[in-house]
């Protein structure tokens, strides 16, 4: 049985920087071979995608995030780190970590549970 578990969220003031982290357990499963993803579904909103690392260390950022948010991995422990730098109320959201042997998919196979980012004005 494939986990991911969310951690790091919390409420904070705009401009403000945290780092959620994602960790993947699983008797089966080869973190190393997949690529990890950190989706978001704001309040009244449609789940959207973040950021992305690949497998092979690549990264593809939603232009909403791009030069805030960063994506890094250890394949080692088994985890995928999201730092949020400059936060935003905007950035309000339930963030999810997900995996998927697919680079470039709107569904990957594997989700966490969420863990929420609330950033105050």
């Amino acid at each position: 049985q494939v986990q991911l578990v969310e951690s790091g969220g919390g409420l904070v003031q705009a401009g403000s920087s945290l780092r959620l982290s994602c960790a993947a357990s699983g008797g089966t499963f080869s973190f190393s071979d997949h690529n990890m993803n950190w989706f978001r579904q704001g309040p009244g909103k449609e789940r959207e995608f973040v950021i992305r690392i690949s497998r092979t260390g690549f990264i593809d950022v939603a232009d909403s995030v791009k030069g805030r948010f960063t994506i890094s991995r250890d394949n080692a422990k088994k985890t995928v780190y999201l730092q949020m730098n400059s936060l935003k109320p905007e950035d309000t959201a339930v963030y999810y970590c997900a995996a998927d042997l697919v680079r470039y998919t709107s569904t990957p196979s594997y989700w966490g549970q969420g863990t929420q980012v609330t950033v105050s004005s």
